[in-house]
């Protein structure tokens, strides 16, 4: 599945967004039976590109009858949105349910060369409309 991408209307300001999946899964390799599930959540610094949440919902689906380990998972989910949408920052992070008593969590970053900023500093945005519940 090609993640598809919108443009950032707001691309001249700095701004944190933050995207959890918590129903990702994906086959064990070798043990095709057993699935495994993960938490996978994006934090990223847009650039001229935002990711179309739909696309990355079918993207993540596309995962369901793959074998892949976690570890290759998570970097690749990163590298490919890296390549979608070209951010200034991003995180990807995979939480992995607990499977023969270990639990996994692997994270990866990718951040532009000429970006200088620490991440956490940007500053994420509250609009009118925005629930302050969740």
């Amino acid at each position: 599945m090609e993640l598809e991408t919108i443009k950032n209307e707001y691309d001249e300001d700095e701004y944190r967004i933050k995207i959890i999946c918590p129903e990702f899964t994906c086959l064990c390799p070798d043990k095709p039976d057993q699935p495994d599930f993960a938490t996978i959540s994006i934090i990223y610094v847009p650039d001229e590109l935002l990711i179309e949440l739909k696309s990355l919902k079918y993207y993540f689906v596309g995962y369901r009858d793959k074998e892949i380990y976690h570890e290759t998972a998570t970097n690749k989910i990163l590298n490919d949105l890296v390549e979608a949408v070209s951010p200034e920052y991003m995180k990807v992070r995979g939480d992995w349910n607990v499977r023969g008593g270990i639990t996994t969590i692997v994270e990866k970053e990718f951040c532009k060369e000429d970006w200088d900023r620490d991440p956490e500093e940007v500053e994420i945005k509250i609009g009118e409309h925005t629930s302050l519940t969740r």
